[in-house]
């Protein structure tokens, strides 16, 4: 790890798949300067050179010129496709395994694959390929068909292969052969009606931080890995560690982003925080899957999931809107509050530990807008007031984070700047 320049005030840069956040932080902890852009979807780094000049100007003192600390979630969810055998097993196994994951499905494939289905399945754009294929004990004629289509197409994501276990070998054989990166696991369906999805999703869940870090391509690469090093859940994550060890108690910090919803559960232990990544759950490009879900968890009515869907709609396909009166910001905090909802459900589901909660952290660019009367409070108590999480969280302190803290608290803690970490979140998030 590079040593801190305790002496130097800090460019604190925050690369979101739509927005891309800056402050500037003072040795202190003081903030001294905000600034906020549209990611450059052709060339990441223009939006991100452009904050860094916002906030730098804000420094006026004689001292170093500050010291930029950056994370990236610029690629945002990452797509999944997935190929099986039956339509019904394979539909069920493909949302089991994105959940949680940091992923979204994006196409599905059941049965043989022919030349025009490698097409379909490349004009889906995947990030990631899961290839299942019969429950143990199968003919596995089926799985060894589709792996080989595979490794002959021009189709060059990473492939998760999660098949019949007797044809697991030779299967990865054919993917190898060709060059093309597989991640082995075992079987998503083992058994005729049974779908297990851990061991494919957290392969899924260990390729999400390497697509989610973004800045590809040839002119961009380089010199964003350079200024890169920490993608954004990982900087969130030890913001939620700080606050639980400043707290003395357990920390649970919701991240509501455009593209993701992530949920971070983090102890005085000394362990990392648990994290859960939702890729269908977002205030713009993942915000159809917050309607889709509510209404299977049941936080959304029909009648409220008509009213609320051109909204959605607006959201998901101009990813860079920003409400414009009290009304459209009020439609924005709610479709935060169901992917909250729904994200702190998950997240409390797949850890198995309801309890125990000492402070609640919701952060995220909604957040950020400063929301006249009680825009924020709604949003507080439709988390407290949900009938699953209630018994958990009914008498929680929740906190917003309104002043952007907590990525800049995570970034200046991993280069060992917690003094400065802990003032800016005493200063302007737990008050």
């Amino acid at each position: 790890m590079t040593p801190a320049r305790d002496h130097a005030a800090s460019v604190c840069l925050d690369v979101g798949s739509t927005w891309t956040k800056a402050v500037l932080v003072h040795p202190d902890g003081a903030l001294a300067g905000f600034a906020e852009h549209p990611t450059t979807t052709d060339d990441v780094l223009t939006g991100m050179d452009t904050c860094v000049r916002a906030v730098t100007a804000a420094s006026t003192g004689a001292g170093d010129e500050p010291e930029l600390l950056a994370c990236s979630s610029a690629g945002g969810g990452l797509r999944l496709a997935v190929v099986g055998s039956d339509r019904l097993s394979t539909t069920e196994a493909a949302y089991r395994v994105a959940c949680s994951a940091g992923a979204h499905v994006v196409h599905i494939h059941s049965g043989p694959l022919e030349p025009a289905d490698v097409r379909a399945l490349r004009t889906a754009r995947p990030g990631v390929v899961l290839l299942l294929g019969g429950s143990d004990g199968d003919d596995p004629t089926l799985l060894l068909h589709n792996a080989g289509r595979l490794a002959r197409a021009r189709v060059r994501p990473p492939i998760v292969l999660a098949g019949n276990s007797a044809a697991r070998d030779d299967a990865l054989a054919l993917l190898r052969a060709t060059g093309r990166t597989v991640v082995a696991s075992e079987n998503a369906l083992p058994r005729s009606g049974e779908v297990a999805p851990g061991p494919a999703r957290a392969a899924i869940a260990a390729l999400y931080p390497r697509h989610a870090l973004g800045g590809r391509g040839t002119s961009v690469a380089p010199r964003f890995r350079r200024l890169v090093r920490v993608v954004t859940p990982d900087a969130v994550g030890r913001g939620a560690q700080e606050l639980a060890r400043i707290r003395g108690s357990r920390v649970l910090l919701v991240d509501v982003g455009c593209a993701t919803t992530d949920v971070h559960s983090a102890t005085t232990e000394d362990e990392g925080p648990r994290r859960t990544v939702e890729g269908d759950l977002g205030v713009r490009a993942a915000a159809g899957g917050v309607l889709v879900e509510g209404q299977t968890e049941g936080v959304v009515d029909p009648v409220e999931a008509d009213l609320l869907a051109p909204t959605v709609a607006r959201m998901a396909s101009e990813v860079g809107y920003v409400p414009s009166n009290p009304g459209s910001a009020a439609e924005d905090r709610r479709i935060a509050a169901l992917a909250t909802v729904i994200a702190v459900r998950r997240h409390l589901r797949a850890h198995d530990d309801p309890g125990g909660i000492g402070l609640v952290v919701l952060t995220g660019g909604v957040f950020r807008q400063r929301s006249p009367g009680a825009g924020l409070a709604a949003v507080i108590a439709t988390l407290r007031a949900d009938a699953v999480l209630a018994g958990a969280l009914a008498d929680v302190e929740v906190v917003v984070d309104a002043d952007f803290t907590v990525v800049p608290a995570g970034l200046l803690a991993t280069r060992g700047r917690t003094v400065a970490a802990e003032a800016l979140l005493r200063d302007h998030l737990l008050g």
